[in-house]
């Protein structure tokens, strides 16, 4: 059942959308990442970091996955289990999603402007995140890299709020946490490569990479309001 509800094309369609956000990854978390000890030869670290930031990520995919459904099993037994209230509320998700999608994806292409309190998303809001960063950065222990990465996860971005948006209608928890998985993974090669001369280079065509995203974003939303438009109609 749960495969039923993911798509090969749902799961490129995040992981494009993850790499083409890269330039917009490494303006906000790259100077935070290099942070970590070892960013000049040792990868461990670093998959450390990866590891806690993508297990938040995949928390959030698949809590929200699970309140998207937990919404049409709500209105399938108000309804005493008809089928058309399901349906209805499956498109209702699709539809909140697709509007998500539209919104981030007007702003990456610069034609709507980002809210402020977006804009003035800082990882130091979260509580202890000093102090984790403190000792991520004295390097002596793993313990504060993983929990870095967890509370990095959790830093205000419009791209990861678009892919939290998609796993809305992907049908449950599982589902939800692989989107994000997916998304996430995209993201991983920019990063991973911070610490050498390519930063540079995704820095370059960070506007570029923000375009790509945008597309993309509109993309997907058009995607999804044609099929619950379809479903609805139908």
């Amino acid at each position: 059942m749960l495969f039923d509800m993911i798509t090969e094309s749902s799961l490129l369609a995040l992981f494009l959308m993850g790499a083409a956000g890269t330039g917009h990854c490494i303006g906000m978390c790259g100077p935070l990442v290099l942070a970590i000890p070892g960013q000049a030869g040792r990868l461990f670290p670093h998959l450390l970091y990866h590891s806690g930031r993508l297990s938040t990520y995949a928390a959030t995919g698949a809590a929200v996955g699970a309140a998207g459904a937990a919404l049409t099993g709500m209105a399938g037994d108000a309804a005493g289990g008809i089928v058309g209230s399901v349906a209805r509320v499956q498109v209702v998700c699709s539809l909140f999603s697709a509007a998500f999608l539209l919104a981030f994806g007007l702003l990456r292409l610069g034609i709507l402007q980002e809210p402020a309190w977006l804009a003035r998303g800082s990882p130091s809001r979260i509580p202890g995140f000093r102090a984790v960063l403190q000792a991520v950065m004295a390097g002596k222990s793993r313990a504060a890299i993983l929990a870095f990465g967890w509370m990095m996860g959790f830093l205000p971005c419009g791209l990861s709020y678009a892919a939290f948006a998609m796993a809305m209608p992907a049908g449950g928890a599982g589902a939800g946490a692989l989107y994000l998985l997916a998304f996430g993974a995209g993201t991983l090669p920019g990063l991973l490569l911070v610490g050498t001369g390519a930063s540079s280079l995704f820095r370059r065509y960070r506007r570029q990479s923000d375009l790509v995203a945008g597309a993309l974003m509109l993309g997907i939303a058009v995607s999804l309001a044609a099929d619950a438009l379809q479903a609805l109609l139908g």
